[in-house]
């Protein structure tokens, strides 16, 4: 019996096929980051799985045999071809040409939990290192019906998305993947684990969508513009931050608004804790 490296190797001889650098295409040949990720994802029988980026189908080939359906969402022409061959046997899988970023996934739940004995959905991907954030925002904005979302990143994404708001390594994307998820590391994954080796390390995340955020805003988009304006200079104090927008008509009424909220004008962004952003959003809408 070949392993998943040899698999590999022979999926790509036979199709003629190079990694595509655009697209940040590294396919994964460690058989035990496979099973460990299918476990983390915890995959049962009445789940359907939406997979992002399924390239040669490596993990869509232990998926398949574990969800109730999946959905293999794929952008490059190259592989759809070969999942369509690899897998037409099955008649539990869906793949679907497309960018992640375009397709109606709210829709495509919808219509999978009516017509199915679907009970959960779950994301399951090795996600495109250049594109992470984009599709990471896309999934929890939506406000999906979704109940886990295992992915593997890269390793300095995965820090900054799972730190806690207001430590070391927060940014703006810290904050909101906090509001709408809790985010948890799960496996580190070493460059030797695909061919090609990317250039960074890698580290598989699970967030497991909240039932209702930690903190309680009147408005949301004020809220995650007030954290993106503090982080935007990360050098710059949160008073001098804040004081770039539209939001506040003097710099006076910064100094008023924080010193009120008992926060400290003179501290940087990424030392506030989540409530605080929350304190200062809430503060703005009792004025106006």
């Amino acid at each position: 019996m070949i392993n998943l490296d040899q698999e590999t190797k022979f999926i790509m001889k036979k199709y003629n096929l190079m990694a595509n650098k655009k697209l940040g295409q590294n396919f994964l040949i460690d058989e035990n980051t496979v099973e460990q990720i299918l476990n983390v994802a915890n995959i049962k029988k009445e789940d359907l799985i939406i997979e992002i980026g399924p390239g040669l189908g490596t993990l869509t080939n232990k998926i398949i045999q574990k969800a109730g359906k999946v959905i293999a969402i794929e952008l490059d022409d190259r592989m759809i071809s070969i999942l369509e061959e690899r897998f037409n046997k099955y008649n539990n899988i869906q793949i679907i040409h497309e960018d992640i970023l375009k397709v109606d996934l709210r829709k495509l739940i919808k219509t999978e939990k009516e017509s199915s004995n679907i009970k959960s959905v779950k994301i399951v991907a090795n996600l495109p290192y250049y594109i992470t954030t984009p599709i990471i925002m896309k999934l929890l904005e939506e406000k999906l019906d979704i109940e886990t979302i295992t992915v593997m990143i890269q390793k300095e994404v995965a820090d900054r998305l799972t730190e806690i708001p207001g430590k070391k390594l927060s940014g703006a994307i810290t904050y909101s993947v906090y509001y709408y998820a809790e985010a948890e590391k799960v496996l580190n994954v070493p460059k030797s684990s695909f061919i090609p080796e990317p250039q960074v390390e890698s580290e598989v995340i699970r967030l497991t969508l909240r039932e209702s955020p930690p903190v309680r805003v009147i408005d949301e988009k004020r809220f995650f513009n007030i954290i993106k304006l503090a982080f935007m200079q990360r050098r710059k104090t949160l008073a001098n931050a804040l004081s770039s927008s539209n939001l506040f008509k003097s710099k006076d009424e910064i100094y008023e608004v924080l010193n009120n909220l008992k926060i400290n004008a003179k501290v940087r962004g990424e030392a506030l804790t989540i409530e605080q952003f929350a304190q200062i959003e809430n503060y703005i809408d009792s004025k106006n």
